[in-house]
């Protein structure tokens, strides 16, 4: 899918971004009555015949009046739910896909602070719902509110079913052979992990010591998890640990870090798992897929084993779509987000991170000497605040920097600039093989981007 059609999609739509709508709780537009109106929205959505719905939250404090909010729209439009409690996201596509599901909704903003939250929508298939879904239910939710629609009852009741969470722990047990001797520090970012992780890496036999598992609905991605996985990456080498795991607020997506207390992002990730799934005979069209985000180094150590790698448009869906039409069955993100397509319809932190633990148990090698083949190149990331998200190719001076950039790279380097699909920023990455190159051309286009647009 091309970036300047995400871009026009991004454009067209109001409420949802590249993964579901999210914002500041009790805020526009996850207020109590817009919430109201997505829950009518969707279930009006909804194939025809008995309509069910599973829903899932984080453990942010605003998550169980959303999730009650948007069960009274739901129960309006003649749907059915059922609550999984706290669950990763992960965890409800799973469950919409296996238990039969008309859809499956998880009430989570994922890495965002905990002021704010999410509504994020899976299809009876367990994917993400299409981009034309979404604009469809969008505007059927801004129908509902210009006509004044009675909120209706401020919420429903919900009482979480420990069946339906103890589906996907005992599915995520089943997927790794064997930990061996191995020792995990795991970081939980207090997010929805605590409620999975600890009894999955149990049953597992997983020698795992837990940290930030402690949720209080305010702490959630505060100071730990993937957003700082140098946390867990000093903890390891304090507990002379094999390695560490950590998740960010919804865990669907994992990074590590190996017993040297290094940091092992995505990239690195892809190609420990690309290099065993082509040993198996396993990797369908020796093909995996990333986004314009991973780093050359990648690209590089790939087709040094004789792998091809495509790009797609940031967001995991974006990934998967064009996984489906390459025929791959990896694809992700340097952030974390890995799909394994023969096994889960979307990324998922925890599975992802019973995979590495049984690459790593069965190589006999440390995931520092499995990941020595990436050879990163210097990339520089600078995130801009913007007011509104106009073309990029519309603005002379912000295109400037950037074709001036490309010139003098020429070659030895990759620009990319695109707006956050879930935040109001501009995202600026340059990588080149100089640094002095990198810094310089990231602070003209972030600059130019700036003044133009900032906020």
């Amino acid at each position: 899918m091309h970036p300047s059609y995400i871009e026009k999609v991004l454009r067209l739509r109001k409420l949802f971004g590249t993964d579901g709508i999210r914002g500041v709780a009790g805020e526009f537009p996850l207020d109590k009555k817009t919430v109201y109106a997505v829950g009518q929205a969707l279930g009006n959505h909804l194939p025809p015949g008995p309509k069910r719905i599973v829903i899932g939250q984080d453990t942010r404090e605003s998550s169980t009046w959303i999730a009650q909010t948007l069960s009274a729209g739901l129960h309006a439009s003649g749907t059915h739910t059922e609550d999984a409690g706290i669950i990763t996201t992960p965890g409800i596509a799973y469950l919409a896909h296996s238990k039969k599901f008309s859809a499956g909704v998880v009430i989570s903003a994922s890495h965002n602070p905990w002021q704010d939250n999410g509504i994020k929508v899976f299809g009876p298939d367990g994917y993400k719902l299409p981009d034309e879904t979404e604009l469809e239910i969008e505007k059927e939710i801004f129908s509902l509110l210009a006509g004044n629609a009675s909120p209706g009852p401020a919420s429903a009741s919900l009482a979480a079913d420990h069946h339906l969470h103890s589906a996907y722990v005992e599915w995520l047990a089943r997927t790794i052979a064997s930990p061996g001797r191995l020792k995990a520090v795991v970081d939980c970012a207090n997010g929805a992990a605590s409620a999975i992780a600890p009894e999955v890496f149990r049953i597992s036999g997983v020698n795992a010591q837990f940290t930030h598992h402690s949720p209080n609905g305010r702490n959630i991605n505060k100071n730990c998890g993937a957003l700082h996985p140098e946390v867990v990456a000093r903890e390891v080498v304090s507990c002379q640990a094999d390695l560490g795991i950590c998740f960010d607020g919804d865990a669907d997506r994992a990074l590590f870090a190996d017993h040297h207390g290094k940091v092992v992002n995505g990239d690195a990730i892809m190609l420990l798992m690309a290099r065993q799934l082509k040993q198996q005979g396993k990797l369908a069209n020796n093909t995996i897929v990333a986004t314009t985000m991973s780093n050359m180094g990648l690209e590089i150590a790939l087709k040094e084993l004789d792998i091809r790698m495509l790009r797609a448009p940031v967001g995991d869906k974006y990934v998967l779509d064009e996984m489906k039409k390459s025929g791959a069955v990896l694809g992700g993100e340097q952030s974390g987000h890995i799909i394994l397509s023969r096994e889960a319809t979307t990324g998922d932190g925890l599975l992802t991170a019973l995979r590495v633990l049984d690459i790593v148990a069965g190589s006999g090698k440390s995931l520092a000497q499995l990941v020595a083949g990436l050879k990163v190149f210097p990339q520089v990331i600078k995130n801009v605040p913007v007011r509104e998200k106009q073309p990029l190719k519309q603005l002379p001076a912000v295109q400037a920097a950037i074709e001036q950039a490309e010139h003098e790279l020429n070659g030895s380097g990759r620009v990319v600039v695109r707006y956050s699909g879930t935040e109001a920023l501009a995202r600026v990455m340059i990588e080149a093989e100089s640094k002095e190159q990198m810094e310089k051309h990231a602070n003209a286009i972030a600059q130019a981007i700036q003044t133009t647009l900032g906020a």
